[in-house]
C-alpha cells in the first residue's frame, strides 16, 4: 500500500515525520519540485522520497494538505483517481490572516471532493496541531485521538489502519457530512482538541 502526500507545509511534514518514524516508507510533494524537498527527505531517509505532484498524487493513499487558496491548482490536471483513497487534511483558513474562507454553505471537505474526481475520500489528520502529530502519540498513559469521517467504508478501513500504525487511537465520527462538520476548523467542535483515550 503506497502512501503519497501532496504538501509539504505543516501538516504535510508532520505526517510525514510520523510515518518514517514508525517505518513506513511515502512519497512527498510540493507545488515548488522535488529539488526543494531535500532538507526533509535528507531528516527523513530511507522513509521519505521527495517527487512530483502527479507522482505523489499516483500512490494508493494519498493525503492532501495544502493551503486552501492553493488547492485548486494543487490538484488540477492530474489523472482521474479511479478510486484511490485521499486524506483530506485541509481546513479553510489560512495564514497569516486566518480568515475563515467562503465555502458557500458547504463543508469544506465536499469542495475538496470535487478537486479529486473519482477518489474515496476520508477526512483526518486536520483537528489537530502539526506537532502533535508528529510527536509521541502516546500521553498520560493512553493515547492521543485522531479522529477520521468518510462515505466509503473500506476507505476509511484503510485510513484507520494507517492511524493505529501511527500509535494513536482512532475514533470514526461516521459519515463526512457529520464527521467533517465536527472537526472542521474553524467552527467544528472537535476541531484543536488534544484527547487520549484510555484503553
Amino acid at each position: 500500500m503506497s502512501i503519497g502526500i501532496i504538501g509539504a507545509g505543516n501538516i504535510g511534514a508532520a505526517f510525514a515525520r510520523a510515518l518514517a518514524r514508525n517505518g513506513i516508507a511515502a512519497t512527498i510533494a510540493n507545488s515548488r519540485g522535488p529539488e526543494t524537498l531535500g532538507e526533509l527527505s535528507a531528516e527523513l531517509a530511507p522513509h521519505l522520497t521527495a517527487a512530483t505532484i502527479t507522482e505523489a498524487a499516483s500512490a494508493d493513499i494519498v493525503l492532501v494538505a495544502v493551503p486552501w487558496s492553493k488547492l485548486p491548482a494543487a490538484l488540477s490536471g492530474l489523472p482521474h483517481w479511479a478510486g484511490r483513497i485521499v486524506i483530506d487534511a485541509n481546513n479553510p483558513i489560512e495564514a497569516p490572516l486566518f480568515k475563515p474562507a467562503e465555502l458557500g454553505g458547504r463543508l469544506s471537505s465536499e469542495i475538496v471532493a470535487d478537486l479529486v474526481p473519482g477518489a474515496r475520500l476520508v477526512k483526518a489528520f486536520n483537528h489537530l496541531f502539526a506537532n502533535l502529530v508528529s510527536g509521541d502519540p502516546k500521553a498520560e498513559g493512553g493515547n492521543r485521538v485522531l479522529f477520521y469521517s468518510g462515505d466509503d467504508i473500506e476507505a476509511k478501513s484503510q485510513v484507520a489502519d494507517i492511524i493505529t500504525r501511527l500509535g494513536f487511537a482512532g475514533v470514526d465520527l461516521g459519515p463526512l457530512k457529520v464527521g467533517g462538520a465536527l472537526t472542521q476548523f474553524p467552527g467544528g467542535p472537535l476541531a484543536a482538541l488534544n484527547l487520549v483515550k484510555f484503553g
